[in-house]
């Protein structure tokens, strides 16, 4: 049955980290309109947003190896690496700009200091490791960063990876104190429980089923009440779909020029947990190596020290798996049904030319547990099997549209779609995602909201020092805002004592 029409100033679908903040961006810039959320999970930061489905690292191009990439003529290219740190300070600072107006409290329950290591085998791999030290601490943005290849001094940076090793082969690592850890689950429930306090409208246990434009230029939504069946329609003047995953069927359905050509391809991820605390205290950093040949980049393999409700945990991995949900949540049949007669050729080249992919995917699928202990055991090379347990992580939905380089191309990232008018923003894609969730919340303003811009730019650079300008060609006022958002977050040497 259906019945009801209400009218509202602006819809989120889904709960996650990226309506939490654009919701609160623009509780901030205009308190007086009208926000609804509509969630189909009974709670907010459930899915990709979930601590435990995704890797808690504040991703600022720190520890990252395939943000950085070599050129035919061996310099490095540092481009990806300053854009993704650039856009991690940008969130930084919002963040202080929460706790210091008391929109949030208790930092240290979702950001810690954390050191962010990369660490290399083999001759070959090394020599780029020091090349990308070398560029990257060239750049205000990576001052503090250290390189070692010296078995002594990384023993005294990571034990547990560095005892019991055999000395076969060149071994090295980069390390930088100020990286950290971020609990985005506990993020987005604390920025819900904000806009809450702001009366915003949240509806949990509701679905959006379809959307459509109406004649005079609003979105109707058709909303589903997950108890009893009741179906709604909601309009708005803007909506945001995000929904992780989910988002590409809304986008779909919006029938949006922009939305169509694009394709979408899942890929989960598995962790392994360490259930003995006496090995979990024996770590203090994120360490991440080398992805594999066919590997997608968000399989790099990474040692992560995590604090989850404020207990500090060990996790390694991810391994890629392949499930054809688009969500955790969601239904076998997600990957099929996003097929349509407008992406098919996209999706057929993409899966031409992913063969590596795909391959490598299947592989990763029929590895045993203790053919993943003997990819830990390359991390830590006394791993037991007894001490660690398997985790699904989330699902990502990795982008596929025409580019320049090519029909089907598979894009790693974050991507915005935005119809002509800027009444309706779709969220695609996976990481860096999290971390740049306030830079590409601004985008988003500033696609959909163009006309207002001007008089919201004084409020913006009030709650991001920065907006507008480079902090790598201003070390003065990078300087003042590292200073001020670690203050603020509580990031201090105290926390690193803990190493």
């Amino acid at each position: 049955m259906s019945n009801g029409e209400t009218n509202t100033d602006v819809i989120l679908i889904g709960a996650g980290i990226m309506s939490a903040t654009l919701g609160t961006i623009l509780k901030e810039l205009v308190p007086e309109w009208e926000i609804k959320v509509f969630e189909k999970l009974d709670n907010a930061g459930e899915e990709s947003s979930n601590e435990w489905n995704n890797a808690g690292t504040g991703h600022a191009a720190l520890c990252e190896l395939n943000y950085t990439t070599e050129k035919p003529d061996g310099s490095i290219d540092i481009g990806k690496a300053i854009s993704i740190n650039e856009q991690f300070q940008v969130s930084m600072q919002f963040w202080s700009y929460l706790v210091n107006s008391g929109l949030v409290q208790n930092p240290q329950e979702f950001i810690r200091q954390l050191p962010h290591m990369s660490l290399v085998q083999g001759e070959q791999n090394v020599s780029f490791l020091k090349k990308r030290f070398e560029a990257l601490t060239k750049n205000p943005l990576f001052q503090g960063m250290e390189f070692s290849e010296d078995p002594e001094k990384l023993m005294d940076w990571v034990p547990l990876i560095m005892e019991g090793r055999k000395w076969n082969e060149p071994i090295a690592a980069t390390k930088i104190d100020t990286g950290t850890d971020v609990n985005f689950g506990a993020l987005t429930r604390m920025l819900f429980t904000h806009l809450e306090n702001k009366n915003v409208d949240i509806k949990y246990n509701h679905s959006v089923t379809d959307l459509k434009r109406t004649s005079d230029g609003l979105w109707e939504l058709k909303v589903q009440n997950q108890f009893s069946g009741t179906i709604k329609r909601h309009t708005a003047k803007f909506v945001f779909i995000g929904g992780g995953g989910g988002s590409l069927h809304l986008l779909q359905k919006s029938g949006i020029p922009e939305g169509k050509n694009i394709g979408g391809f899942p890929v989960s991820g598995i962790f392994m947990v360490c259930n003995n605390p006496e090995i979990v205290e024996q770590h203090h950093a994120k360490v991440y190596g080398k992805a594999k040949v066919g590997a997608p980049p968000m399989s790099v393999p990474h040692l992560d020290t995590r604090f989850i409700d404020n207990k500090k945990s060990l996790l390694f991995g991810p391994f890629a798996g392949f499930s054809p949900k688009f969500l955790k949540t969601g239904s076998m049949l997600d990957l099929v049904t996003s097929v349509k007669p407008n992406n098919v050729l996209t999706m057929l080249a993409a899966g031409a030319k992913e063969i590596p992919l795909t391959k490598y995917l299947i592989q990763q699928v029929m590895l045993s547990k203790e053919q993943r202990m003997e990819e830990l055991r390359e991390f830590i090379p006394s791993a037991n099997s007894e001490d660690w347990d398997l985790v699904v992580a989330g699902q990502r939905v990795q982008v596929i549209k025409d580019t320049e380089a090519g029909k089907g191309t598979l894009q790693f990232g974050t991507e915005v779609i935005t119809d002509s008018d800027g009444s309706i923003a779709a969220l695609l894609g996976a990481s860096p995602g999290a971390s740049t969730a306030v830079q590409v919340m601004l985008e988003v303003i500033k696609k959909c909201f163009p006309q207002h811009i001007n008089e919201w730019e004084p409020k913006i650079k009030e709650m991001i020092p920065s907006y507008g300008v480079s902090l790598m060609k201003n070390p003065d006022l990078l300087r003042k805002v590292h200073s001020s958002t670690e203050q603020s977050l509580g990031l201090t040497e105290k926390e690193l004592a803990y190493s």
